[in-house]
């Protein structure tokens, strides 16, 4: 299982469609996503102190695009990047995802 965040409110845009496609894909070329242990730290580097945000849960053997386990910053972490649109089918669950009451994040109920 690998993780993508994504504001409520864009989810709510394009939930019903065949494929997610992130401003990302166009700008970058593929989709962030996080393992389960790398959850936590992404959101709150990324989206500290933001409500609104939703964890997609996705099935790795579901994702038609290629799935790259890279660090494109030199780093020995990799992260999970998914080179082309998301299919719907491959989301298996969306979780709410709060912010504690310093701005940071821990992990969904049903990830712990």
């Amino acid at each position: 299982m690998i993780f993508h965040l994504v504001p409520q409110a864009d989810w709510s845009d394009v939930q019903h469609q065949a494929a997610y496609q992130p401003a990302s894909l166009g700008t970058e070329g593929f989709i962030h996503c996080s393992t389960r242990e790398q959850l936590v730290g992404s959101a709150t580097l990324h989206f500290h102190g933001q409500s609104h945000l939703v964890v997609l849960c996705l099935d790795e053997q579901r994702v038609a695009a290629d799935i790259r386990y890279e660090n494109l910053t030199g780093g020995a972490l990799l992260f999970p990047h998914i080179y082309g649109p998301l299919n719907a089918d491959a989301i298996v669950d969306v979780l709410d995802l709060l912010p504690t009451a310093d701005g940071a994040f821990q992990l969904p109920p049903p990830l712990t």
